[in-house]
C-alpha cells in the first residue's frame, strides 16, 4: 500500500476482510448520527441503495475531514425488506421478530462503500443482495437467537450468514461479500488500478 487507507468504521467485520486480503490500513470509526441520517432520507423518499451510499459517505467525510492526506473508506449496509429498513435489532426479542417477519419470504442487502480523498469522494460502490430465507419453527428461532445472540447483535437483519445464520436460506444471489457487509472486489480492484495495491 503506496498511500494511507483508513477505514472509518468500527466493524470487526470489514476490518478482518481488509486484513485477509493483505490491505494494510487503520482504523478510525467515524461517529455519525445514523438513525437521524435514515429517518431524514426516509421521510424524503430516498431508496435503500441511496441510503447505504449516504451512510457510508458520511463516515468517509467525517474522517476525512481530520485526514485529508489519507485515503478513508466509509461502508455501510442496509437491509430492505418489502420497503422497510431492517435495522440492527437491540434486544434478543427484536432479533426473533425480524427474523419471524422475514420468514419464507425474499429480502435484499445493500452494502456500500466511498473513499474520499483530499475532502472529496474519488469512488463510489453500492454493491446488492438478495437473499431467499426458508420458514424456520418458532422454537428452532428462539434457539437459534438464544444461542448466538452476542453475536448477532451486532448484524442488520439479525443473522449472520458466516455463521450459524447460514441455515437461515434456500437461495442467496449475489457476491458473499456484500453480504458480509462491503464491495470487497470493486474496492480492492479501484485501489489497484489507481496503483495502490501492487499487482
Amino acid at each position: 500500500m503506496t498511500e494511507r487507507l483508513i477505514l472509518a468504521s468500527g466493524s470487526a467485520t470489514r476490518a478482518e476482510m481488509l486484513r485477509r486480503a493483505a490491505v494494510e490500513f487503520d482504523t478510525i470509526p467515524a461517529r455519525i448520527d445514523e438513525s437521524a441520517i435514515k429517518a431524514a432520507l426516509l421521510s424524503e423518499g430516498a431508496r435503500p441503495r441511496d441510503i447505504a451510499d449516504a451512510l457510508a459517505e458520511g463516515k468517509a467525510r467525517k474522517v476525512a475531514a481530520k485526514h485529508p492526506d489519507a485515503l478513508v473508506l466509509g461502508s455501510d449496509q442496509v437491509l430492505d425488506f418489502e420497503g422497510s429498513l431492517l435495522s440492527k435489532p437491540e434486544t434478543p426479542e427484536a432479533a426473533l421478530q425480524q427474523l419471524k417477519q422475514m420468514a419464507g419470504d425474499r429480502h435484499h442487502l445493500y452494502s456500500a462503500a466511498v473513499i474520499y480523498e483530499a475532502g472529496k469522494p474519488v469512488w463510489r460502490h453500492v454493491g446488492q443482495v438478495r437473499l431467499y430465507m426458508r420458514n424456520p419453527s418458532e422454537a428452532w428461532l428462539e434457539e437459534y437467537v438464544a444461542r448466538n445472540w452476542e453475536s448477532l447483535r451486532h448484524s442488520v437483519g439479525g443473522y449472520k450468514l458466516e455463521e450459524e445464520g447460514v441455515r437461515l436460506f434456500t437461495r442467496i444471489e449475489g457476491d458473499h461479500f456484500n453480504v458480509l457487509g462491503m464491495p470487497l472486489l470493486e474496492l480492492l480492484s479501484y485501489l489497484t488500478l489507481r496503483g495502490s495495491l501492487s499487482s
